[in-house]
């Protein structure tokens, strides 16, 4: 039971950094306006398909993931 304890902690942990960095991204003016970033217009429709930012965003957590881990195996 302890360990599912622990385990719950650090997902709530995770969830509230997770929605910290959107909430900051959301504030940041250049991410979703990116060139390669898709977004269709129509009279009452908007939709973006953020492209050039999803893999911006990919890139930069794969090189900060792979740091973290780099760090903790030695």
């Amino acid at each position: 039971m302890e360990d599912i304890g622990k385990l719950i902690i650090a997902l709530g942990i995770v969830l509230v950094l997770v929605g910290g960095g959107l909430l900051l991204l959301g504030k940041v003016s250049g991410f979703g306006k990116l060139p390669g970033d898709i977004v269709i217009q129509r009279d009452n429709f908007t939709c973006l398909f953020p492209l050039a930012s999803s893999i911006l965003l990919s890139l930069a957590l794969t090189i900060a993931i792979n740091f973290i881990f780099r760090l903790l195996n030695k």
